[in-house]
């Protein structure tokens, strides 16, 4: 009968993976400081009939708040 042990050894991870992720993890929070972005959530709160109120329908909020730079 064979019996087994693993030892786990923590590596740290390569460089590149690091600065990678690290790359990423910049880029991930500027995205979520755009104030557009901040704005289509505040949208996506309001209900249905709140969204009506301001004249604009659930799917059409991207449109609208990116409506002056791309054209959806």
């Amino acid at each position: 009968m064979a019996f087994m042990t693993a030892s786990e050894r923590h590596v740290a991870a390569p460089f590149f993976t690091r600065l990678l992720t690290s790359i990423g993890n910049v880029i991930v929070a500027m995205g979520e400081a755009n104030p557009r972005l901040r704005r289509i959530e505040a949208l996506q709160r309001l209900s249905d009939v709140e969204l009506a109120e301001r004249g604009i329908r659930r799917e059409d909020i991207v449109r609208h708040v990116f409506h002056d730079v791309y054209y959806l």
